[in-house]
């Protein structure tokens, strides 16, 4: 009996969405990451989960993995210092799952192969013109993805998201807001903060990846999913802290500056400092493309979403 849904890297607070619309739906489906341990802290519990391991750099084991699936959907993740990584694991992942016999491949990007938005609004078909080596290897990690389904071995196809948070999602720029209103100190944030800027609610994401996937039209091209609205990190801020009863918010910002300075002790600080034009130069997405090919879906607005993280 075939797997209709496969994650590959499925420990991540996305791959934790999609896997919660799989569980709503009442739908089998198998997770795949290196760890077993975490995978089966995370899916243990769930009577609907097969739990099994790859290594990407073993043949084989990505075979097994991928065997007797329908749709593999990627978002495997690797170090912020190694991004050198995704396209060489992109190769693997395709080579194994053309081999296994996968219909489908869904790869969950980001917004990095674009490079500075040269549009008020960014839609799939921007141009892709990364200035920084996270966005290029990126890129390459796309048109790996893309040329592979264009040779008629395999369907592909991929979603971007921009930035985004969520409950106990900790890799986001506002997570140290959430941190702030539970310890009763200053939210730590990177700047600038009061520009334009839009974060999609992770539960949002789960739903409309299930509907992607499904969708026979969503292959051969690539696909763009917006947040709930532009605001401002401020904004975003005096929300959550008047939402929790905290009055005006008490906020500690970091500049590129200072992120530079913090990352001569901290590794991953480095790392972002190259992509702080995201802070002031921000992406806004139009995923009109998407909502039309899938007749809408649902956002959760930011008082919404913001209630949720608080409660959790």
């Amino acid at each position: 009996m075939k797997t209709e849904f496969a994650l590959f890297g499925a420990t991540g607070p996305i791959g934790a969405s999609i896997a919660a619309a799989l569980r709503d739906a009442g739908v089998r489906y198998r997770v795949v990451g290196r760890d077993a341990t975490s995978l089966q802290r995370t899916y243990g519990a769930d009577p609907l989960a097969e739990i099994r391991t790859w290594n990407p750099d073993d043949p084989a084991s990505v075979v097994a993995a991928a065997e007797g699936v329908e749709t593999l959907i990627t978002m495997v993740g690797v170090p912020y210092d190694q991004f050198h990584l995704h396209p060489q694991i992109m190769r693997q992942t395709l080579a194994g799952a053309i081999e296994a016999g996968v219909k489908r491949v869904v790869l969950i990007g980001t917004l990095y192969p674009f490079g500075r938005p040269q549009t008020d609004r960014v839609n799939e078909i921007h141009p892709r013109e990364p200035h920084t080596y996270k966005g290029r290897m990126r890129k390459e990690q796309e048109d790996i993805l893309m040329e592979a389904g264009r040779s008629g071995q395999i369907q592909t196809t991929l979603m971007r998201l921009p930035d985004f948070y969520g409950p106990r999602v900790e890799r986001s720029y506002l997570d140290g807001i959430f941190k702030a209103i539970v310890s009763g100190g200053r939210a730590q944030m990177l700047g600038p903060i009061d520009k334009p800027h839009e974060f999609v609610f992770v539960p949002d994401v789960g739903p409309v990846v299930m509907k992607l996937a499904r969708n026979p039209g969503a292959y051969g091209r690539t696909w763009n999913l917006g947040g709930a609205g532009v605001i401002t990190q401020r904004e975003f801020a005096e929300k959550a802290f008047a939402l929790a009863g905290r009055g005006k918010p008490k906020l500690m910002v970091a500049g590129k500056l200072m992120l530079r300075m913090m990352g001569w002790f901290n590794p991953i600080l480095r790392e972002l400092v190259e992509m702080h034009y995201l802070l002031t130069d921000p992406l806004i997405v139009d995923d009109s493309a998407l909502r039309e090919l899938l007749g809408g879906y649902h956002k959760t607005s930011y008082d919404e979403g913001i209630a949720t993280c608080l409660k959790a």
